[in-house]
């Protein structure tokens, strides 16, 4: 049976890649207040009550320039490679239109999100 894939996704500075330490370990990922930090993906072999699955981290979801085009490609593999897709957003600051835009991409993805 093949090991399941759960990717985080969403925008900039919403907690992803400190999720992704707390259920991988360590500081695997670097997190920083600073937004665009995360740009490729990141894996990590990861148990959570008894399961095992691969982790894959990525970088925030934004428009605009050529990096930030790339670091969506790299969602967007996350997104189609994975079994399980997390949208992460920042319930503090309430519903950002980047979130809307990241939504959009994973509706056809809803069974997995």
């Amino acid at each position: 049976m093949k090991t399941p894939t759960v990717a985080i996704v969403g925008r900039p500075n919403v907690g992803k890649s400190t999720l992704f330490n707390r259920i991988a370990g360590g500081r695997r990922a670097i997190v920083d207040d600073r937004p665009g930090i995360t740009r490729d993906r990141n894996f990590a072999a990861a148990e959570w009550a008894g399961h095992r699955f691969w982790l894959v981290d990525t970088g925030g979801w934004t428009s605009g320039d050529e990096i930030s085009a790339a670091i969506r490609r790299q969602i967007q593999l996350a997104i189609d490679e994975s079994d399980v897709i997390v949208l992460v957003v920042d319930v503090q600051t309430g519903v950002h239109p980047a979130d809307l835009e990241v939504a959009d991409v994973l509706r056809p993805h809803r069974a997995r999100v």
